[in-house]
């Protein structure tokens, strides 16, 4: 990006602006689109764990605990797990299955998006601590990460009518 383009936070939806900055009208598309991935990621992990009871059973205790048993037990996993992840298991299976859904439709929406990424980047740094990793965990914080530092929900949202009815305010900048 040379400095006589405009910056991210000033994209316009108009034809004109498309025109005058197609390059830029492509990487907000592309970031507004991983936002809406990442939201339905989250929508569906609630979904899930709604319809399977994890937040009045214990499956989420059967989750942890299976994964203690194949983890080395001097791990770091193993030491969170056992200390804090299985014994908290009731408000952790609250946290994370009402925190998901909070977390898709505030980026659905385009409402608080980055205070919601970051909260969805600590969800998954928080499932990677218990052991529950893979590369779609760095794939998915890398969303989060660029979600957070990009003005999404002033692309297509609600955070820009917010920040200018309230432009002091940490949540819609």
């Amino acid at each position: 990006m040379n400095m006589t383009e405009p910056l991210p936070n000033s994209f316009r939806w108009s034809f004109q602006y498309f025109q005058q900055h197609p390059f830029q009208t492509l990487f907000v598309i592309t970031v507004l689109a991983i936002r809406y991935f990442f939201a339905v990621f989250f929508i569906y992990g609630f979904w899930h764990k709604l319809v399977k009871g994890w937040m009045w059973t214990d499956v989420m205790k059967v989750h942890f605990q299976q994964r203690l048993s194949e983890i080395p037990p001097d791990s770091f996993q193993a030491a969170y797990l056992e200390h804090f992840a299985i014994p908290f298991y009731v408000p952790i299976a609250f946290v994370v299955t009402v925190g998901e859904l909070i977390i898709g439709v505030a980026l659905m929406l385009g409402v608080t998006t980055r205070f919601n990424a970051g909260f969805g980047l600590f969800m998954l740094l928080n499932f990677a601590a218990g052991a529950f990793y893979n590369i779609w965990i760095v794939i998915l914080s890398a969303m989060a990460i660029l979600i957070v530092f990009f003005p999404t929900g002033h692309w297509l949202g609600f955070d820009k009518q917010l920040h200018e009815k309230y432009p002091d305010s940490f949540w819609f900048k």
